[in-house]
């Protein structure tokens, strides 16, 4: 069995369709994150409008044997090659609509697992002379 590393900041429950537990992930105390900048580009009605750039990831190990790590949504997606990655998926909410668990752990969606910019450029980059 491997073992589960939770990087969010918060404990992770896993629900079943009748609202059972199945299994309570703490946190493991280091929280995967990413350096961020926020740049001011704009106002909108006295309201200051944001750009916020995503730079490192931070607090995310290298793979591990017998190991995944669960991380945000913002961390998966910046490292879709790492079959070591997942995060919590289907979120269980209660009556006030607050998280209150997840059913599963989830993976990002790749065209393709390994897939970057340069393999997949040309063929978006096809359709769109087609469909011109």
């Amino acid at each position: 069995m491997k073992k589960i590393v939770n990087l969010t900041p918060h404990s992770i429950s896993f629900i079943d369709e009748n609202g059972n537990i199945i299994r309570i992930v703490e946190t493991s105390g280091d929280v995967a994150r990413l350096t961020t900048k926020t740049v001011v580009t704009g106002e909108y009605d006295g309201i200051p409008v944001t750009e916020t750039e995503y730079g490192e990831i931070t607090g995310l190990p290298d793979p591990t044997p017998d190991t995944i790590f669960v991380v945000s949504s913002l961390i998966a997606q910046r490292v879709p090659e790492r079959d070591d990655v997942f995060i919590p998926n289907e979120s269980v909410r209660d009556n006030a609509g607050r998280i209150i668990g997840c059913r599963s752990l989830g993976r990002i969606w790749l065209f393709f697992r390994g897939a970057t910019y340069l393999h997949v450029a040309p063929l978006f980059f096809s359709l769109y002379i087609i469909f011109l």
